[in-house]
């Protein structure tokens, strides 16, 4: 969970390097072929800038609401060189207004254990507010499962994320799954992915509620 400086404000993450091709071949085959994804606390904007490359039919909208994870979505934008990469968004999840009226998917990676639980809750209703009816929000990310973490590695995770901040933690998928649900958006598929991680796909009914 650490980022080094690279250059003046671009930063890398080391697991984006470790987890980009697996959450790529998901993405693959749950986005749409063409129309704009809106990427939910892009941190270092390493993951927008891979996917925007991969995906060229896409237009990608990153956003986190950090200033310094803003700089360095943008330097890694600008040497890239993609077209189809957006300037980031000051972006809160928990806020109940977002800076975009629309989008075609929504994609969120390692936020809903590292922000309060006020993140996830906004998270769904912005999904629901900004999503039309069958559309995609994809989250990656190490959830507990019945009540118990599904690795020991996974344990160890969230005891350090809750000494850092107690609001903070690994949340319970079945939790997450029953928010989403209250919002209209159902869980449409479960995966398992590489080092004890989750990539959740949830489609919006048409009885979404993003008030």
């Amino acid at each position: 969970m650490k980022d080094w400086d690279v250059g003046h404000s671009a930063l890398v993450a080391p697991a984006v390097a470790r987890n980009r091709a697996a959450i790529l071949a998901v993405l693959r085959d749950v986005l749409p072929e063409t129309g704009t994804v809106l990427e939910i606390a892009s941190g270092s904007g390493e993951h927008a800038v891979h996917f925007a490359a991969a995906l060229p039919g896409l237009t990608w909208q990153p956003s986190d609401p950090e200033p310094a994870y803003r700089r360095s979505i943008a330097a890694h934008a600008e040497a890239a060189g993609c077209t189809n990469l957006r300037p980031p968004l000051d972006l809160d999840a928990a806020s109940p207004a977002w800076p975009i009226p629309h989008a075609d998917a929504i994609l969120c990676i390692n936020m809903v254990h590292i922000a309060p639980w006020s993140a996830t809750e906004g998270l769904m209703a912005g999904a629901a507010r900004t999503l039309s009816p069958g559309s995609v929000l994809f989250l990656y990310g190490a959830f507990r499962e019945n009540g118990r973490h599904t690795a020991e590695s996974n344990a160890a995770f969230d005891h350090d994320l809750r000494a850092r901040d107690p609001r903070w933690g690994v949340r319970d998928l079945e939790a997450v799954v029953e928010t989403a649900a209250r919002r209209g958006l159902r869980l449409d598929s479960r995966l398992t992915l590489p080092a004890n991680n989750l990539a959740l796909v949830f489609r919006r009914d048409a009885s979404a509620d993003g008030s």
